[in-house]
C-alpha cells in the first residue's frame, strides 16, 4: 500500500477534479480505477468509494452553496427516493453477505451495466449539454425551474439510483445528471450539476457506513483518496461554469464504456 500512496492522492485529485467540472460521478472513474489499475476487489473498492464520493462530493456541496446555486427542493425530492433504497439494499447485502460468490458477481455484472449506461449519458451531455441555459440565474415571471414536468417522477428515480450506488457506487453522477435535464428542462446546467453533487452526499454517505458495517471499506486507501479529491473537485467546480465540457465529456464516454464491457465479461 506505501508502494501506492502517492498515485491513490493523483488518482483522488484528478477524479476530484473530473468530478467538479464535469458532473461525472466519482464512482464511474474511481471503482475501475481501484479496480482495474491498482487491483483492489470489487466489493472493497465499492465501499471505500462509495465513503470517497460522499467526502469528495460534501465539499463540492460547499462551494456550490456559498455560489446559492444548489436547487433544494430537486435535492429533497431525489434523497426522499433514494435513501431509503439504499436502506433496504444494505440490509439485503447484509442478510447474503458480500463474500457470497453470487453478491460478487452481481455487484461486478451490475457494475458494468451502470458504467455502459453512464457512457450513454456522458455521450449525451457532450452533445445536449452546451446547448441548454448556461447561466445559474432564474426568471422568477417563468415557470419555475426546480418542478418537475411529473412530480413522482424524481422520487422513483431517486429510489433507482439509490439502488445502483449501494450495490456499485456508480449512478448518481453522468446518469443523474442526464436524467435531471430531462426532469427538469428549464433548469440550467451549472444548477443541474450543483443539484446532482448535493443529493449524492447523503445517499453516498448512508451508503458508505453501511458498507463500512460489513467490512468492506479500506479506511487508509480512502484517506488518501480524499486527500487529493477534495483541493481537486473545489478547483473543478470554481471552473465548471468556464470550461467547455464536450471534448472531455466524449473521451469519458468511451473510457466508460471500455470499463463497462470489460467489467460485464469478468
Amino acid at each position: 500500500m506505501e508502494n501506492f500512496s502517492f498515485a491513490f492522492v493523483l488518482a483522488g485529485f484528478v477524479v476530484g477534479l473530473i468530478v467538479g467540472l464535469t458532473g461525472v460521478g466519482g464512482g464511474s472513474l474511481m471503482t475501475p480505477l481501484l479496480i482495474f489499475g491498482f487491483g483492489i476487489k470489487p466489493a472493497l473498492a465499492v465501499g471505500t468509494d462509495l465513503l470517497f464520493a460522499a467526502g469528495t462530493k460534501f465539499g463540492g456541496l460547499l462551494n456550490f452553496a456559498r455560489q446559492r446555486i444548489i436547487p433544494w427542493r430537486v435535492v429533497f425530492s431525489l434523497s426522499l427516493g433514494s435513501v431509503p433504497a439504499a436502506v433496504v439494499t444494505l440490509a439485503l447485502l447484509h442478510h447474503f453477505g458480500t463474500s457470497n460468490p453470487s453478491v460478487q458477481h452481481a455487484i461486478t455484472f451490475t457494475l458494468g451495466i451502470a458504467l455502459l449506461l453512464t457512457a450513454a449519458a456522458t455521450l449525451y451531455k457532450a452533445i445536449r449539454g452546451p446547448l441548454r441555459q448556461q447561466s445559474a440565474d432564474i426568471d422568477e415571471h417563468r415557470l419555475a425551474a426546480d418542478i418537475a414536468t411529473h412530480a413522482w417522477m424524481p422520487v422513483v428515480f431517486g429510489a433507482v439510483i439509490g439502488v445502483l450506488v449501494t450495490l456499485t457506487s456508480v449512478g448518481a453522477g453522468a446518469i443523474g445528471v442526464t436524467a435531471l435535464m430531462l426532469l427538469y428542462p428549464q433548469l440550467p446546467l451549472p444548477r443541474i450539476v450543483a443539484a446532482d453533487v448535493a443529493y449524492a452526499v447523503p445517499l453516498t454517505l448512508v451508503a458508505g457506513l453501511g458498507h463500512a458495517s460489513l467490512g468492506t471499506v479500506d479506511w487508509s486507501l480512502l484517506g488518501m483518496l480524499l486527500i487529493g479529491s477534495l483541493p481537486g473537485i473545489w478547483l473543478g467546480s470554481q471552473m465548471v461554469t468556464k470550461v467547455p465540457e464536450r471534448f472531455i465529456r466524449s473521451a469519458l464516454s468511451v473510457l466508460l464504456a471500455w470499463a463497462g464491457g470489460k467489467l460485464i465479461l469478468i
